[in-house]
């Protein structure tokens, strides 16, 4: 079994500081939004949640998400991995709640699943007495609204702050370093934008995926339930089931760099066309040269070159980060 996740209990809404803000090991803040109204209106009836919602949302459409029963709530690829085992839709919320309350009590549903929308897209006013206090972060809020779901373990680049506003969710988080152990399919053919591993958490094939194991002796879990919040740090790598036949999940992003720097999978991405195919020794240096620039760079590296003349070893910013990708922008379009 995993480990269980460190909790901690006791916060409200306005007490979170940089010390979890800003922490590398994910946390269960238990009860942290047991203020909300909506979390009190999802306690309170089962159907509490759905209405308090539609007391808010306006007539506005999503995209959503469908999966066959035989899916069991797992959004994934098809069987010959040309495609998805879902389609998409874009409907009106209150629509999406219909469908979703038609199912509630099916043993196997169809699964339906509205996924990442800015929440003052659908719900304007909701966050007036549903938030959550980040200090200056800069933070997209988005909302999350399904039944029993089973979303495939991926990474984020920003850090997350997820709050479940109603039913229950499953977390089960691997750290950055088992990423050879998660079977990771493709990168730029995903269900969501997102790589995720192939592995079904729930019945993992070890035969087909024996390193899996190892990545699971270090997998941290936590159940959560409404008002309950975890933060997931950067690049951690996530697997969420919602357990309900009606789940809500509040999040926040923010990313801890300026807003002028892209995101490093542009780089990653780049590298498959300009080093991947290099032959061994030559990737060894590149290996090198990115240790000496990029991941053990200090105030060493460019102090032997006069401040004025260090272009972009210098400090960025956004005019140089502006120029800097005219720059690449022109290598790559040549």
């Amino acid at each position: 079994m995993p480990e269980a996740i460190r909790e901690i209990s006791g916060l409200g809404v306005n007490d979170l500081g940089d010390e979890i803000l800003t922490a590398t090991e994910p946390l269960v803040l238990r009860g942290l939004a047991g203020s909300w109204p909506m979390v009190c209106a999802a306690l309170a009836d089962e159907r509490g949640g759905d209405a308090y919602l539609r007391r808010h949302y306006r007539d506005a459409t999503v995209g959503a998400m469908l999966g066959p029963p035989e899916a069991g709530g797992r959004f994934f690829y098809n069987a010959d991995m040309d495609g998805f085992n879902f389609y998409p839709v874009h409907a009106k919320l209150g629509a999406v709640l219909d469908e979703i309350e038609s199912k509630r009590h099916q043993s196997k549903p169809a699964t339906v699943y509205v996924g990442s929308t800015t929440v003052e897209t659908c719900l304007p006013g909701f966050r007036e007495h549903n938030d959550i206090n980040l200090g200056n972060r800069d933070a997209l809020a988005s909302i999350w609204i399904g039944n029993r779901t089973r979303i495939a373990a991926h990474y984020d680049v920003p850090d997350n702050l997820a709050v479940v506003a109603a039913g229950r969710r499953r977390f089960t988080l691997f750290p950055p370093e088992q990423l050879k152990n998660l079977y990771i399919g493709p990168l730029d053919f995903t269900p969501a934008g997102q790589a995720i591993s192939l592995v079904d958490l729930l019945n993992p094939d070890f035969d087909k995926y024996p390193k899996f194991a190892e990545a699971l002796a270090h997998a941290q879990s936590a159940e959560l339930g409404p008002g309950d919040a975890i933060f997931i740090p950067s690049m951690w790598w996530h697997h969420i089931e919602a357990l309900d036949p009606f789940n809500v999940l509040v999040n926040y992003w923010w990313r801890q760099s300026p807003d002028y720097m892209d995101t490093p999978t542009s780089t990653l991405m780049l590298a498959f066309l300009t080093m991947r195919e290099l032959p061994a020794a030559q990737r060894k240096a590149w290996q090198e040269i990115f240790r000496h620039y990029i991941f053990e760079a200090d105030e060493t590296t460019s102090a032997h070159i006069p401040e004025h003349a260090r272009h972009v070893l210098a400090p960025l910013n956004d005019d140089a980060a502006r120029a800097l990708r005219a720059h690449l922008l022109k290598k790559i379009n040549r």
